[in-house]
């Protein structure tokens, strides 16, 4: 599913209103599984900060299980799942408009999974000081150019900066398996 490069772009603050775009829709349409509000996470919702340029959006669900149900419902929205996410045992996941050419990712997630909470709690470790951003940016130009065409492997080589950010956060990483190279 992987298939574009890696580019990292400096910061745009329409990522934010890119958030805000779908975020009644999808809120809309994910009523009746969500345990609370809609979240903007991931690089594109820490203000300054380079990213690549799709808005990650997190969905946190009551539960999972039950979640499996909107998966009709958000295709019908324009949203497309990705049934093989090695992330599977713990999120769905879906994006829009298509493989090639995204601008949103999201991800339904229990709301009490450590997942979520490590989502949340980096984006706010990010925020709140701006030399862990402008390091975290500065890792993420090198792996792009590391690892262009590969976003697994990007994916994979920023874990032990996210496990350290989140340990000063108090927050122990969850067990996350990397991704296939």
């Amino acid at each position: 599913m992987a298939v574009e490069p890696v580019h990292i772009t400096e910061y745009d603050p329409a990522w934010q209103s890119g958030f805000r775009s779908q975020q009644p829709g999808v809120s809309l349409i994910l009523a009746p599984w969500l345990a609370a509000l809609l979240e903007h996470v991931g690089s594109t919702s820490v203000p300054g900060l380079a990213a690549k340029p799709v808005i990650d959006m997190l969905g946190p669900v009551r539960s999972l299980t039950e979640a499996q149900d909107a998966v009709p419902a958000l295709a019908a929205g324009g949203w497309q799942f990705w049934p093989d996410d090695p992330g599977r045992p713990y999120r769905l996941w879906f994006l829009r408009p298509s493989p090639v050419a995204r601008t949103h990712h999201l991800y339904l997630i229990a709301q009490h999974d450590p997942h979520a909470r490590a989502l949340l709690a980096f984006r706010d470790a990010l925020r709140a000081d701006p030399r862990l951003r402008d390091e975290y940016a500065q890792l993420k130009r090198q792996l792009a150019t590391k690892h262009r065409s590969n976003r697994n492997a990007y994916t994979n080589a920023k874990d032990d900066f996210v496990r350290r950010v989140l340990r000063s956060a108090g927050i122990q990483a969850p067990v996350r398996s990397p991704l296939p190279e």
